[in-house]
Protein backbone atom coordinates (compact mmCIF):
# COMPACT_ATOMS: atom_id res chain seq x y z
CA UNK A 1 0.00 0.00 0.00
CA UNK A 2 1.27 3.36 -0.84
CA UNK A 3 1.46 6.81 1.39
CA UNK A 4 0.67 10.27 0.14
CA UNK A 5 0.78 12.05 -1.65
CA UNK A 6 -0.71 9.35 -3.85
CA UNK A 7 -0.64 9.47 -7.76
CA UNK A 8 -3.53 9.68 -9.42
CA UNK A 9 -5.39 8.47 -12.94
CA UNK A 10 -8.39 9.47 -14.96
CA UNK A 11 -11.48 7.67 -15.58
CA UNK A 12 -10.73 4.25 -14.23
CA UNK A 13 -14.39 3.39 -14.16
CA UNK A 14 -15.22 4.54 -17.51
CA UNK A 15 -12.31 2.43 -18.52
CA UNK A 16 -12.77 -0.89 -16.87
CA UNK A 17 -17.03 -0.84 -17.53
CA UNK A 18 -15.84 -0.31 -21.41
CA UNK A 19 -13.60 -3.16 -21.51
CA UNK A 20 -16.10 -5.40 -19.31
CA UNK A 21 -18.62 -4.72 -22.17
CA UNK A 22 -16.31 -5.35 -24.99
CA UNK A 23 -16.53 -8.92 -23.76
CA UNK A 24 -20.12 -8.90 -22.40
CA UNK A 25 -23.10 -8.13 -24.59
CA UNK A 26 -25.55 -8.47 -21.63
CA UNK A 27 -24.16 -5.03 -20.28
CA UNK A 28 -26.28 -1.72 -21.05
CA UNK A 29 -25.18 2.13 -19.86
CA UNK A 30 -27.55 4.33 -19.02
CA UNK A 31 -26.47 7.95 -18.15
CA UNK A 32 -29.04 10.77 -16.20
CA UNK A 33 -27.73 13.22 -18.82
CA UNK A 34 -23.69 13.28 -16.53
CA UNK A 35 -22.23 11.06 -19.19
CA UNK A 36 -18.93 12.53 -19.54
CA UNK A 37 -19.01 13.24 -15.52
CA UNK A 38 -19.87 9.69 -14.65
CA UNK A 39 -16.75 9.12 -17.37
CA UNK A 40 -19.54 6.99 -19.90
CA UNK A 41 -18.35 9.23 -22.76
CA UNK A 42 -16.15 5.84 -23.31
CA UNK A 43 -19.06 3.56 -23.30
CA UNK A 44 -21.03 6.19 -25.69
CA UNK A 45 -18.07 6.59 -27.74
CA UNK A 46 -17.83 3.16 -28.78
CA UNK A 47 -20.83 1.18 -27.93
CA UNK A 48 -23.44 3.90 -28.66
CA UNK A 49 -26.31 0.71 -29.31
CA UNK A 50 -25.77 -0.12 -25.92
CA UNK A 51 -25.79 3.60 -24.46
CA UNK A 52 -29.15 5.51 -23.32
CA UNK A 53 -29.10 9.12 -21.90
CA UNK A 54 -32.41 9.10 -20.26
CA UNK A 55 -31.97 12.76 -19.27
CA UNK A 56 -32.34 14.31 -16.27
CA UNK A 57 -35.34 11.78 -15.34
CA UNK A 58 -33.87 9.78 -12.79
CA UNK A 59 -37.01 7.53 -11.50
CA UNK A 60 -37.98 7.25 -15.38
CA UNK A 61 -34.34 5.70 -15.63
CA UNK A 62 -34.57 3.31 -12.24
CA UNK A 63 -37.75 2.17 -13.97
CA UNK A 64 -36.08 1.64 -17.54
CA UNK A 65 -33.28 -0.19 -16.18
CA UNK A 66 -35.53 -2.65 -13.83
CA UNK A 67 -37.13 -3.83 -17.37
CA UNK A 68 -33.96 -3.75 -19.16
CA UNK A 69 -32.50 -6.34 -16.42
CA UNK A 70 -35.94 -8.64 -16.57
CA UNK A 71 -35.39 -8.77 -20.36
CA UNK A 72 -32.09 -10.46 -19.29
CA UNK A 73 -29.97 -7.37 -19.86
CA UNK A 74 -27.16 -5.92 -16.81
CA UNK A 75 -27.91 -2.53 -17.01
CA UNK A 76 -24.95 0.30 -15.15
CA UNK A 77 -27.23 3.67 -14.28
CA UNK A 78 -25.21 6.38 -13.92
CA UNK A 79 -25.49 10.11 -12.31
CA UNK A 80 -24.40 12.00 -8.92
CA UNK A 81 -25.08 10.01 -5.69
CA UNK A 82 -27.82 12.22 -4.63
CA UNK A 83 -29.43 11.73 -7.91
CA UNK A 84 -29.03 7.77 -8.29
CA UNK A 85 -30.31 7.30 -4.63
CA UNK A 86 -32.91 9.94 -2.93
CA UNK A 87 -34.51 11.42 -6.27
CA UNK A 88 -35.71 8.00 -7.78
CA UNK A 89 -36.09 5.83 -4.19
CA UNK A 90 -39.33 4.52 -4.43
CA UNK A 91 -38.92 3.23 -7.72
CA UNK A 92 -35.42 1.60 -6.44
CA UNK A 93 -37.12 -0.09 -3.93
CA UNK A 94 -40.44 -1.06 -6.63
CA UNK A 95 -38.22 -1.65 -9.36
CA UNK A 96 -34.79 -2.57 -8.53
CA UNK A 97 -34.72 -3.85 -5.11
CA UNK A 98 -38.07 -5.72 -4.50
CA UNK A 99 -38.08 -8.04 -7.71
CA UNK A 100 -33.98 -8.21 -6.36
CA UNK A 101 -32.85 -7.44 -10.35
CA UNK A 102 -29.47 -7.15 -11.43
CA UNK A 103 -29.09 -3.62 -11.36
CA UNK A 104 -25.88 -1.49 -10.97
CA UNK A 105 -26.33 1.97 -9.67
CA UNK A 106 -23.68 4.06 -9.63
CA UNK A 107 -23.67 7.29 -7.63
CA UNK A 108 -20.62 9.85 -8.78
CA UNK A 109 -19.78 12.63 -6.09
CA UNK A 110 -20.16 11.24 -2.76
CA UNK A 111 -20.91 13.14 0.67
CA UNK A 112 -19.07 16.20 1.31
CA UNK A 113 -17.15 15.55 -2.10
CA UNK A 114 -19.73 17.78 -3.84
CA UNK A 115 -19.29 21.88 -3.59
CA UNK A 116 -23.03 22.09 -4.44
CA UNK A 117 -24.93 21.99 -1.19
CA UNK A 118 -27.61 19.82 -0.01
CA UNK A 119 -29.38 19.49 -3.15
CA UNK A 120 -25.91 17.90 -4.68
CA UNK A 121 -24.05 16.74 -1.19
CA UNK A 122 -25.20 12.92 -0.93
CA UNK A 123 -24.54 12.87 2.66
CA UNK A 124 -27.19 9.79 3.21
CA UNK A 125 -27.21 7.77 -0.02
CA UNK A 126 -25.37 4.99 1.87
CA UNK A 127 -28.08 4.67 4.87
CA UNK A 128 -30.50 4.44 2.26
CA UNK A 129 -29.46 2.07 0.15
CA UNK A 130 -28.50 -0.23 3.28
CA UNK A 131 -31.88 -0.38 4.77
CA UNK A 132 -32.95 -2.14 1.12
CA UNK A 133 -33.45 -5.34 1.77
CA UNK A 134 -31.94 -7.43 -1.59
CA UNK A 135 -29.45 -4.38 -2.32
CA UNK A 136 -25.48 -4.34 -1.50
CA UNK A 137 -23.52 -1.50 -0.75
CA UNK A 138 -19.94 -0.47 -2.19
CA UNK A 139 -17.76 2.15 -1.00
CA UNK A 140 -14.68 2.11 -3.45
CA UNK A 141 -11.19 4.12 -2.29
CA UNK A 142 -9.03 3.93 -5.06
CA UNK A 143 -8.41 3.20 -8.85
CA UNK A 144 -6.56 -0.34 -8.10
CA UNK A 145 -10.06 -1.33 -6.42
CA UNK A 146 -12.64 0.64 -8.95
CA UNK A 147 -10.82 -1.51 -12.17
CA UNK A 148 -11.21 -4.92 -9.58
CA UNK A 149 -15.29 -3.66 -7.92
CA UNK A 150 -16.69 -3.64 -11.56
CA UNK A 151 -16.11 -7.38 -12.65
CA UNK A 152 -16.96 -8.23 -9.48
CA UNK A 153 -20.14 -7.06 -9.52
CA UNK A 154 -21.19 -8.09 -12.52
CA UNK A 155 -22.79 -11.48 -11.88
CA UNK A 156 -23.23 -10.63 -8.12
CA UNK A 157 -27.16 -11.72 -7.41
CA UNK A 158 -29.12 -8.58 -6.85
CA UNK A 159 -29.10 -5.17 -6.95
CA UNK A 160 -25.33 -3.34 -6.47
CA UNK A 161 -25.13 0.68 -5.23
CA UNK A 162 -21.35 1.78 -6.13
CA UNK A 163 -20.26 5.02 -4.31
CA UNK A 164 -16.88 6.68 -6.61
CA UNK A 165 -15.30 9.80 -6.24
CA UNK A 166 -15.20 12.03 -9.49
CA UNK A 167 -12.16 13.63 -10.99
CA UNK A 168 -8.73 12.41 -10.68
CA UNK A 169 -8.86 8.91 -8.64
CA UNK A 170 -5.76 8.37 -6.32
CA UNK A 171 -3.87 4.87 -6.42
CA UNK A 172 -3.76 3.71 -3.06
CA UNK A 173 -3.12 -0.01 -3.49
CA UNK A 174 -0.51 -1.90 -5.35
CA UNK A 175 -1.19 -4.31 -7.98
CA UNK A 176 -1.42 -6.94 -5.60
CA UNK A 177 -4.22 -5.77 -4.22
CA UNK A 178 -7.64 -8.12 -4.28
CA UNK A 179 -10.88 -6.87 -3.78
CA UNK A 180 -13.71 -8.78 -2.33
CA UNK A 181 -17.19 -8.46 -2.14
CA UNK A 182 -17.33 -10.88 1.03
CA UNK A 183 -14.57 -9.71 2.92
CA UNK A 184 -12.84 -6.87 4.88
CA UNK A 185 -9.38 -5.97 4.08
CA UNK A 186 -7.34 -5.89 7.36
CA UNK A 187 -4.29 -4.14 6.02
CA UNK A 188 -2.93 -4.46 9.75
CA UNK A 189 -3.48 -4.99 13.17
CA UNK A 190 -3.31 -3.10 16.38
CA UNK A 191 -3.47 -3.66 20.28
CA UNK A 192 -4.66 -0.45 21.43
CA UNK A 193 -7.13 1.11 18.73
CA UNK A 194 -8.49 0.42 15.37
CA UNK A 195 -9.14 2.75 12.83
CA UNK A 196 -12.39 0.93 10.30
CA UNK A 197 -12.90 3.55 6.76
CA UNK A 198 -13.74 3.35 3.43
CA UNK A 199 -13.88 5.56 -0.14
CA UNK A 200 -13.17 8.95 0.24
CA UNK A 201 -11.84 8.81 4.09
CA UNK A 202 -9.19 5.62 3.38
CA UNK A 203 -6.09 7.91 2.75
CA UNK A 204 -6.70 10.33 5.99
CA UNK A 205 -7.15 7.08 7.79
CA UNK A 206 -3.95 5.64 6.41
CA UNK A 207 -1.98 9.09 7.64
CA UNK A 208 -4.16 8.80 11.18
CA UNK A 209 -2.51 5.51 11.80
CA UNK A 210 1.25 6.10 11.01
CA UNK A 211 1.21 9.22 13.16
CA UNK A 212 -0.46 7.49 16.12
CA UNK A 213 2.16 4.47 15.44
CA UNK A 214 4.97 7.09 15.79
CA UNK A 215 3.03 8.26 19.17
CA UNK A 216 3.47 4.80 20.56
CA UNK A 217 -0.58 3.80 19.74
CA UNK A 218 -0.39 0.16 18.24
CA UNK A 219 -3.09 1.10 15.73
CA UNK A 220 -5.00 -0.80 13.59
CA UNK A 221 -6.10 -0.16 10.04
CA UNK A 222 -9.64 -1.71 8.71
CA UNK A 223 -11.01 -1.14 5.11
CA UNK A 224 -14.39 -2.01 4.76
CA UNK A 225 -15.38 -0.85 1.04
CA UNK A 226 -18.81 -3.45 0.86
CA UNK A 227 -20.87 -2.03 3.87
CA UNK A 228 -23.56 -4.29 3.11
CA UNK A 229 -23.39 -7.23 3.66
CA UNK A 230 -20.58 -6.00 6.17
CA UNK A 231 -18.29 -8.58 6.86
CA UNK A 232 -19.31 -8.57 10.68
CA UNK A 233 -16.57 -11.19 12.09
CA UNK A 234 -13.66 -8.93 10.53
CA UNK A 235 -14.73 -6.31 11.99
CA UNK A 236 -15.21 -8.13 15.56
CA UNK A 237 -12.01 -9.78 15.21
CA UNK A 238 -9.84 -6.66 14.39
CA UNK A 239 -11.94 -5.13 17.67
CA UNK A 240 -11.30 -7.94 19.89
CA UNK A 241 -8.81 -6.48 22.51
CA UNK A 242 -8.85 -3.21 21.26
CA UNK A 243 -9.61 -0.28 23.57
CA UNK A 244 -10.74 1.84 21.07
CA UNK A 245 -12.35 1.49 17.78
CA UNK A 246 -12.44 4.69 15.41
CA UNK A 247 -15.03 4.44 12.25
CA UNK A 248 -14.25 7.11 9.47
CA UNK A 249 -16.85 7.76 6.65
CA UNK A 250 -17.66 10.79 4.21
CA UNK A 251 -21.43 10.29 4.81
CA UNK A 252 -23.42 11.19 8.53
CA UNK A 253 -22.65 9.00 11.09
CA UNK A 254 -26.53 7.82 11.14
CA UNK A 255 -27.10 4.59 9.07
CA UNK A 256 -23.71 4.23 7.47
CA UNK A 257 -20.48 2.73 7.99
CA UNK A 258 -20.26 3.89 11.49
CA UNK A 259 -23.51 2.48 12.06
CA UNK A 260 -22.94 -0.87 10.81
CA UNK A 261 -19.69 -1.24 12.66
CA UNK A 262 -21.30 -0.03 16.17
CA UNK A 263 -24.26 -2.90 15.14
CA UNK A 264 -22.14 -5.40 14.42
CA UNK A 265 -19.81 -4.41 18.12
CA UNK A 266 -22.81 -4.00 20.15
CA UNK A 267 -24.33 -7.82 18.43
CA UNK A 268 -20.83 -9.34 19.54
CA UNK A 269 -20.69 -7.62 23.21
CA UNK A 270 -17.22 -6.13 22.25
CA UNK A 271 -15.99 -3.76 25.60
CA UNK A 272 -14.18 -1.14 22.83
CA UNK A 273 -14.92 2.22 23.15
CA UNK A 274 -16.59 3.72 20.18
CA UNK A 275 -16.30 7.04 18.28
CA UNK A 276 -17.45 8.19 14.83
CA UNK A 277 -16.03 10.47 12.16
CA UNK A 278 -18.44 11.48 9.60
CA UNK A 279 -21.44 14.21 9.19
CA UNK A 280 -23.13 14.80 12.99
CA UNK A 281 -26.67 14.54 11.63
CA UNK A 282 -26.41 17.81 9.56
CA UNK A 283 -26.58 18.84 6.25
CA UNK A 284 -23.68 20.56 4.86
CA UNK A 285 -23.21 23.85 3.25
CA UNK A 286 -22.31 25.11 -0.50
CA UNK A 287 -18.33 26.08 -0.83
CA UNK A 288 -15.57 26.66 -3.37
CA UNK A 289 -13.98 23.76 -2.78
CA UNK A 290 -15.04 19.90 -1.31
CA UNK A 291 -10.92 20.56 0.65
CA UNK A 292 -12.83 23.45 2.70
CA UNK A 293 -16.01 21.36 3.57
CA UNK A 294 -13.92 18.23 4.65
CA UNK A 295 -11.75 20.44 6.97
CA UNK A 296 -15.76 22.16 8.34
CA UNK A 297 -17.17 18.84 9.17
CA UNK A 298 -14.15 17.56 10.35
CA UNK A 299 -13.75 14.66 8.17
CA UNK A 300 -9.79 14.95 8.29
CA UNK A 301 -6.83 13.35 9.00
CA UNK A 302 -6.69 15.47 12.24
CA UNK A 303 -10.33 14.05 13.05
CA UNK A 304 -9.46 10.66 13.11
CA UNK A 305 -6.46 11.51 15.47
CA UNK A 306 -8.46 13.79 17.63
CA UNK A 307 -10.87 11.02 18.10
CA UNK A 308 -8.16 7.84 18.54
CA UNK A 309 -6.79 9.74 20.88
CA UNK A 310 -9.87 11.07 23.12
CA UNK A 311 -11.24 7.34 23.34
CA UNK A 312 -7.52 5.96 24.28
CA UNK A 313 -6.87 8.57 26.83
CA UNK A 314 -3.45 8.65 26.94
CA UNK A 315 -2.53 12.53 28.15
CA UNK A 316 -0.25 14.48 26.90
CA UNK A 317 -0.35 16.61 23.73
CA UNK A 318 -2.55 14.96 20.62
CA UNK A 319 -0.25 14.22 18.02
CA UNK A 320 -0.78 16.66 15.17
CA UNK A 321 -1.28 15.34 11.46
CA UNK A 322 1.47 15.89 9.07
CA UNK A 323 0.46 17.94 5.44
CA UNK A 324 1.25 16.35 2.67
CA UNK A 325 1.33 18.78 0.03
CA UNK A 326 -0.28 17.43 -3.62
CA UNK A 327 1.17 18.32 -7.14
CA UNK A 328 -0.02 18.99 -10.11
CA UNK A 329 -1.52 14.52 -10.93
CA UNK A 330 -1.11 13.66 -7.03
CA UNK A 331 -3.71 13.27 -4.32
CA UNK A 332 -3.35 13.89 -0.67
CA UNK A 333 -6.02 13.52 2.40
CA UNK A 334 -7.63 16.31 4.05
Amino acid sequence: MRRPPYPTVLKPYGTALLELARADERIVCLSGDLTRQCEVDLFRDELPDRFVNVGMAEANMIGIAGALARAGHVPFVHTFGVFATRRPFDQIVNAVAYPNLPVRIVGFMPGVSSPGGPSHQAVEDVALMRALPNMTVVDAADATEIRQVVPAILDHPGPVYLRLKRGEIPVIFDDGYEFSLSRAQRLHGGRDAVIIANGMMLPAAVVAADVLADAGIDCGLLHVPVVKPLDAATVVDAAAGARAVVTAENHTVVGGLGSAVAEALAEAGSGARLRRVGLRDTFAEGALTAHHLFQTYDLTTQSIIDAVWTALGPGGPTPVAPTSPAAVGEYSPV
